[in-house]
């Protein structure tokens, strides 16, 4: 990756999306937004909605009255510094200091919203609804919530999350730019992995080499998702970074699994990624090319004004057809990751699951979501023989005629540039 000039978003983008949310409270029959944010350590790729207002640092509750200037509640002193010394070295920020509270506890945002004019306003919340994947019911803390309903009886407060996730699905033209620098940075890291991996070479090396690529090139990658072996079949954090114990060292045979999330300004991508290491079994490569006509076939499939569900269903044909089996989900929502795809239900035909719960098949979640230029979606299709499993993809965009692949390096098997292919 060349390194170029950093994006950066203007007070144009600013208003473009402030006047959105006017609009939508206009239309929705409400006269403000509560907009509750998860912690900045909330996860790989949080639904950091406060941020969409404030452009800064996640971790706040927004509130955006239909009339007026948005208020940003912050957890502690800490956040109070960065605003400040962001605004000495000249950066544009999109609250000012009188805006701002120093907590954001239940006290302070009963005064926001009474201060505000409030206390018997219709208000729409961004929290109490669902938060895929994490938090389907919600990420309000109850004791939070509770005081604020007792202190504001007269209040009518409305779950807003899916309706508001939807409004700003489709990005602007700022976000974009942002969005592709983003996904440059995510090839980056996978690069650096894939000339890192090789006999001999434990995994944390691989896992440092990305990581310490995505800090490179100017920016905080959440930690990646990463496991290694012969016919491991799992995913999530490697297992030296949850337990006392020492990383697998790579062998010829072997192939890495990983999940690499990239984040610049808030927009995130991810690239799927399967390395093979030296000679791997045949069946990976089977599994890689069913996974691959699955990728095809939902590039095929993003259009506007056809479904998600309809997306899914796509994807989903070559994954049907196969002798195999599919590992997890095909495709899910970006930037917020609000939609998510089907699921199988098929962890017990794994050998050695006995024993182990059962895991239920799911539906598409918000399948009839029409697809508008600007949404920004994983593709994530992957597929096994046995246990040789093959994950691949990364982050496309809905275009005006046709779909537009951010990350086709990692939409393939990859070889690592250390090992004999």
């Amino acid at each position: 990756m060349t390194d170029t000039a950093s994006p950066v978003f203007s007070l144009a983008e600013r208003g473009r999306r402030w006047d959105l949310a006017r609009a939508f409270m206009a239309r929705e029959g409400i006269d403000a937004l509560l907009v509750f944010g998860e912690h900045e350590d909330a996860g790989p790729a949080p639904v950091a909605y406060d941020t969409w207002f404030t452009n800064g640092r996640p971790g706040a509750t927004v509130v955006v009255p239909r009339t007026g200037t948005p208020v940003s509640l912050l957890p502690g002193p800490m956040y109070l510094m960065d605003h400040l010394e962001s605004s000495r070295r000249g950066e544009t920020m999109w609250i000012a200091p009188e805006n701002l509270r120093a907590a954001r506890n239940s006290r302070t945002i009963v005064e926001a919203l009474r201060e505000s004019g409030l206390s018997e306003a219709v208000i729409g919340v961004v929290g109490l609804g669902s938060h895929m994947p994490w938090h389907p019911e919600g990420i309000i803390p109850y004791g939070l919530w509770n005081a604020v309903l007792t202190a504001l009886p007269h209040a009518d407060f409305r779950p807003v999350d899916l309706a508001f996730g939807q409004l700003i699905l489709p990005l602007g033209e700022e976000e974009i730019v942002a969005l592709r620098h983003s996904a440059k940075i995510g090839d980056a890291m996978v690069e650096a992995m894939v000339a890192t991996a090789a006999p001999g070479v434990p995994e944390n090396h691989v896992y440092a080499a990305g990581m310490a690529a995505g800090y490179r090139h100017g920016t905080l990658p959440a930690a990646m998702h990463l496991w290694s072996g012969p016919d491991v079949v799992a995913a999530g954090p490697p297992a030296w970074g949850q337990r006392p114990q020492a990383p697998r060292v790579l062998a010829d045979g072997d192939v890495i699994y990983a999940e690499v999330f990239a984040n610049f300004g808030g927009r995130h991508t991810q690239n799927q990624v399967t390395i093979a290491v030296g000679e791997v079994h045949e069946d990976f490569h089977r599994a890689a090319r069913v996974a691959r006509a699955a990728y095809d076939a939902g590039l095929d499939a993003l259009r506007p004004g056809r479904t998600f569900g309809d997306l899914v269903d796509a994807m989903h044909e070559p994954i049907d057809a196969a002798e195999g089996w599919p590992f997890l989900i095909a495709v899910h929502s970006l930037n917020p990751g609000l939609s998510v795809g089907r699921g199988r239900g098929l962890f017990s035909r794994i050998p050695g699951t006995d024993g182990y719960p059962r895991v239920a098949d799911h539906p598409a979640f918000l399948a009839d979501m029409e697809l508008v230029p600007g949404m920004s979606f994983a593709f994530e299709p992957n597929y096994a023989y046995g246990r040789h499993l093959a994950h691949i993809g990364g982050t496309v965009v809905v275009g005006e005629d046709a779909p537009i692949e951010l990350n086709p390096y990692t939409a393939q098997l990859l070889q690592a540039q250390g090992s004999a292919g």
